[in-house]
């Protein structure tokens, strides 16, 4: 399970389409952290924007972590990109109470297509050249954006959305290119945000638009006798090249079923696969 990386936006914001519970309270964020430690996780994922996430973990303490957190969009008014991302940068290892951050992630990718992006690149390779952070990169939502970075903004770490349904980090062929290249990927939603887990009778009915897929996905399910926390977590354990899985819980219990799910090797078919961006895309819910 050392892949796996504790994602903390429950803890600082009421995150989530299955979250019923809110923010999560400060001793269970403590009691997470203890569990999680106990079972070899040593990685979390984080960001100023994630409300008092940082604040939360520099309380309870996270020497021993791995800290993976993210630079704020940069504002239209900065007058200097470099005194403004160490300060942001500083700001975080403060709240956080750590003396260097494993990796630094631009949380807009689209940060790098505007005319400052050279500025701001120059400014975020200072502050792992200063020792602040060990590797940078960026978040991104469909792999295509890679492309658009990757030859002058190269990266040490990438995350991407990655899932049963949502595979094109891997049919695109960054994946093999982002591990060739010795690029550290990360994962995230894994459960597509909950909605892989749902079920059946309980889901949104705008999402019957969908219903060919649901209906594969269920009698998936069901063939092998697999709960959809084990089928999701299979699928993204056996694919090698990954280095780090993003999961977010909001109890500690949630993370002691995912922890003790089975893990299956599973051929998952091409029919759960789908690229169409209003199911595998959550900021696209809002319109269905």
């Amino acid at each position: 399970m050392s892949k796996l990386a504790l994602g903390t936006v429950q803890f600082g914001l009421d995150y989530g389409i299955t979250n019923s519970k809110g923010q999560v309270q400060i001793e269970e964020v403590k009691s997470i952290l203890e569990y999680a430690k106990e079972n070899n996780i040593n990685a979390l994922d984080t960001a100023p924007d994630y409300g008092d996430s940082e604040l939360f973990l520099g309380n309870l303490g996270i020497n021993k972590w791995k800290v993976i957190t993210k630079l704020r969009a940069l504002p239209e008014d900065v007058q200097d990109i470099e005194i403004w991302v160490e300060d942001q940068v500083r700001e975080s290892l403060s709240r956080l109470n750590i003396p260097i951050i494993h990796g630094l992630i631009l949380h807009k990718q689209n940060q790098l297509s505007y005319e400052h992006s050279d500025r701001l690149w120059d400014a975020v390779l200072k502050v792992k050249h200063l020792g602040l952070v060990k590797k940078v990169g960026y978040s991104i939502y469909d792999p295509g954006e890679i492309s658009l970075y990757w030859k002058k903004y190269r990266p040490d770490i990438i995350q991407a959305p990655y899932n049963v349904f949502d595979r094109r980090l891997k049919t695109s062929n960054w994946l093999s290119k982002l591990h060739n290249n010795k690029v550290e990927i990360h994962v995230r939603s894994i459960f597509l945000q909950g909605l892989l887990l749902i079920n059946k009778l309980d889901r949104p009915v705008k999402f019957n638009k969908w219903n060919h897929i649901w209906n594969t996905w269920d009698r998936f399910l069901e063939a092998n006798q697999i709960s959809a926390i084990d089928a999701c977590l299979s699928f993204v354990m056996q694919e090698e090249m990954i280095d780090y899985i993003v999961i977010g819980v909001d109890s500690e219990k949630q993370l002691h079923q995912i922890l003790n799910g089975e893990k299956y090797d599973l051929a998952f078919t091409e029919e759960l696969g789908s690229n169409d961006l209003d199911l595998i895309s959550p900021q696209n819910w809002g319109n269905i």
